[in-house]
Parts: structure tokens; C-alpha cells; sequence
């Protein structure tokens, strides 16, 4: 008697586990639906979406980003606060100051810097003279070029105006389209809690404003809020409804031990009287508080004209005929040189690139080369009353800026 033969059929080509199969090739066919958002379980991409933001606009050749109503400055790999204020024009002390922090300080490729005002337009240098007719640009770096270093008897340099040289300003170009909100940080704030406050990510706040690995920042300094991606999906509104709960709604409030059994009655000792000896007053003399200024004013009287870049590239103090005439910060006499009517001129060299300029002085106290401190009396004004006032200049290196931000 032949044993039938018994086919073997494997589980997986067995028609009950076929049935699957033809339906997941039939939907091969329909096109493919990449949105998983509240389909495959807890695992929901809804609020992400929702708060994705857009990427930061990217800077000009000198690191600006410019908005319709302020401007911000982008750090390159290896600057200091002084090195991006020179690169947009405007005074160190001043980006600092505004920004809580020192000159010095390093900056992270990427940080931002807001600025206290719109920075000049870069154009080619043209000359800037002062009220008398004189280029004091010019005058400066002939003197400090054309001086032999290792001269004997330094002494005055005399040279004319030069004529000046027409520059025509690039323009700048404007962001299009919603400005972000600068938010300044107060004591106590964190990337996290600023994060919240504007329903960002708290890596979109860091890569906006170029902050470390660890989010940390500062009091004072200001951060760019990143603007909403227009093609976000607005929020539904029944997850608006779940994520507002009406007060006494939320997680329970543990009930309090007194509530449910009285504190034991305590007879708490009074404490002794004890009779303190008097404590001795000491009358102690408040410091006498140094200014913070970066420059002192050259003399103490009454500023009789304005800076006005182009036409009046410094302020002109007026004082009585003989006062002296002060370095206003510690540095080196670069050069010693005088106007066509052979008025005398003083360029003293600080640190960071920066120049002051004395201009309409009498009775020169220093030489080229010579170290002076700062307060330290380096000329007296001219004789009359009528002359007596000094043209007063700061430059960071040749280019002239406002010196009021650095005398107050």
C-alpha cells in the first residue's frame, strides 16, 4: 500500500498570511502619504511644525544685517568686540556699552552684536577736514610716516591741506519682510525661559545669535527672537483647547498634613533677655569713585562747537587764554605738526588703533616719542581770548569718529 505524499507548505505562503501582502502591494499603488503625524501612537510631530522658524538672513561683506529700524553685526572666527566695531565703524566703547560687554572680550564665530545706531555706509576714504581748512588725516599720517623713527631732535613737521577726495557711499542693503524683536536679557532670564516666553525652539535662539553649546547669555546683552516660518501649520483648535486648562484644572495640589490632623500644641520657652552692649559707630569716608570714561576731556570750559563728520571732525572746547591742554588718555606722541598758518598740532597714539588730536594749542611740553599719561599736561591754549579753545578729534586709526561717547 503506497503512503500518500504529504506537500509541505510553509507558513508564509500560506493563503491566510498572503492576504496582507496583496494589500500592502495594492496600496504600493496610490501615491505615498509622508505625514505620520498622529498615526503611529504617542509619537506626535504636531508642535514641532508648528514652531519651526525661519533661518537667519545672512550678513554683508562687513557682517551686518540690516532691518528697516536698527542693525545687527555678525562675529567672524577670531574677533573681539573692537575688531567687529572697526570692521563696521563705529566706536568700540560704544558697541560695548551697549551691548554689556568690554572691548576686549572674544566673540564666538556667529554671535551677534546689536548696534547702538545705524554704522556708515562703506564708502571709498575721501578726506575730512576740520573747520580751519586742515585735513587732519592727512596731516597725521604724512607726520607719523614721513618722521624718521630714530631721529635725534624730533621736532615739528609742517604741512599744507591736501585736497580731498570724493567717496561715494555703498548702499546698504534692507532686510524685506517682518523685523525680528530684540529682546534684552534681564537677571535671571535663560535661553530656556526666553525660549518659552516666545514659543521658539531654544536651538533656533541659539543659532540666531550664534550662543555657545551650553545657551548661556548674559544680562543686558540683546538677542534676536527668530520669526515664525509663514508655512508652519497653524495650531487646531482642539489643540489649542488641550493645551489652556481652566484654573483648578490641572495636576492635583497634595493636600497639606494640617489638613487632615491639627499640629501639636507646643509651649515654645521665651528667649532671655540678654542687655547687648552698644555697637561702636565707625565713620568711614566714602572712596572717591574714579571716572569710567575711556578719555578725559584736554580742558575743563564750555564745548563751543559740535562733531559733524565731514565738516567739523572733532569738538572744539573753549577755556581760559593759558589753561592747560591735557593728553586724554595714556599713550605715545606720534607726531608733532602744524597747520598752514603754522599752528601747532599734537597726534598722541593710545591702544586698540584709536588717536586723539589736539589742534590750536601754544607752549608744546612733549616731543615725538615721548610716553604721557593720562591728565598729564602736554600744551596751554593760545593767548587770546578769541583763540582760546582747543580742536579736539578722535580717530580709530585715520577715520574720525564722535569723541563724546568716549569722554562720558
Amino acid at each position: 500500500m503506497t503512503r500518500p505524499q504529504t506537500v509541505f507548505r510553509p507558513k508564509f505562503l500560506r493563503p491566510a498570511a498572503l492576504l496582507p501582502l496583496a494589500l500592502i502591494a495594492a496600496a504600493c499603488t496610490a501615491p505615498l502619504d509622508y505625514d505620520l503625524r498622529g498615526q503611529i501612537g504617542a509619537f506626535n510631530t504636531t508642535k514641532a511644525a508648528q514652531t519651526a522658524t525661519e533661518s537667519r538672513p545672512a550678513p554683508d561683506s562687513r557682517g551686518l544685517i540690516t532691518y528697516p529700524s536698527y542693525q545687527v553685526a555678525v562675529a567672524r572666527n577670531g574677533d573681539t568686540v573692537a575688531d567687529l566695531a572697526t570692521r563696521v565703524g563705529l566706536p568700540a566703547v560704544e558697541v560695548a556699552r551697549f551691548n554689556g560687554v568690554e572691548t576686549r572680550d572674544p566673540l564666538r564665530k556667529g554671535e551677534v552684536l546689536v548696534l547702538p545706531r545705524r554704522a556708515p555706509d562703506a564708502s571709498a576714504r575721501g578726506g575730512n577736514r576740520s573747520p580751519g581748512g586742515v585735513d587732519i588725516a592727512s596731516l597725521a599720517g604724512n607726520a607719523i610716516d614721513s618722521a624718521p623713527a630714530s631721529s635725534p631732535n624730533p621736532g615739528s613737521v609742517t604741512t599744507t591741506t591736501l585736497q580731498e577726495t570724493p567717496a561715494k557711499p555703498a548702499p546698504t542693503r534692507v532686510q524685506e519682510g517682518p523685523e525680528p524683536v530684540r529682546h534684552k536679557v534681564t537677571r535671571g532670564e535663560t535661553a530656556y525661559t526666553i525660549a518659552r516666553l516666545y514659543q521658539i525652539p531654544v536651538k533656533s535662539l541659539a543659532e540666531w545669535n550664534g550662543l555657545g553649546s551650553d545657551f548661556a547669555i548674559r544680562e543686558g546683552q540683546y538677542l534676536l527672537i527668530p520669526l515664525k516660518d509663514p508655512n508652519a501649520p497653524a495650531p487646531t483648535p482642539e489643540a489649542t483647547e488641550a493645551a489652556v486648562t481652566a484654573p483648578g484644572q490641572g495636576s492635583a495640589t497634595p493636600t497639606p498634613p494640617s489638613a487632615t490632623k491639627p499640629l501639636p500644641d507646643e509651649e515654645v520657652a521665651p528667649v532671655a533677655n540678654v542687655t547687648s552692649e552698644p555697637k561702636p559707630s565707625v565713620d568711614v569716608e566714602q572712596p572717591t569713585r574714579a571716572s569710567q570714561a575711556a578719555m578725559g576731556y584736554p580742558v575743563t570750559g564750555k564745548i563751543i562747537r559740535a562733531y559733524s563728520k565731514g565738516k567739523n571732525d572733532g569738538i572744539d572746547i573753549s577755556a581760559a587764554p593759558g589753561s592747560a591742554v591735557k593728553a586724554a588718555e595714556a599713550g605715545t606722541v606720534a607726531a608733532i605738526t602744524a597747520d598752514s598758518n603754522k599752528v601747532p598740532i599734537i597726534v598722541i597714539r593710545h591702544d586698540r588703533n584709536l588717536l586723539s588730536v589736539y589742534a590750536n594749542v601754544d607752549g608744546i611740553k612733549v616731543k615725538k616719542g615721548d610716553r604721557v599719561n593720562r591728565g598729564q599736561s602736554i600744551a596751554q591754549l593760545r593767548g587770546t581770548a578769541e583763540e582760546a579753545y582747543v580742536h579736539f578729534e578722535v580717530r580709530d586709526g585715520f577715520e574720525s569718529v564722535d569723541p563724546l561717547p568716549y569722554l562720558q
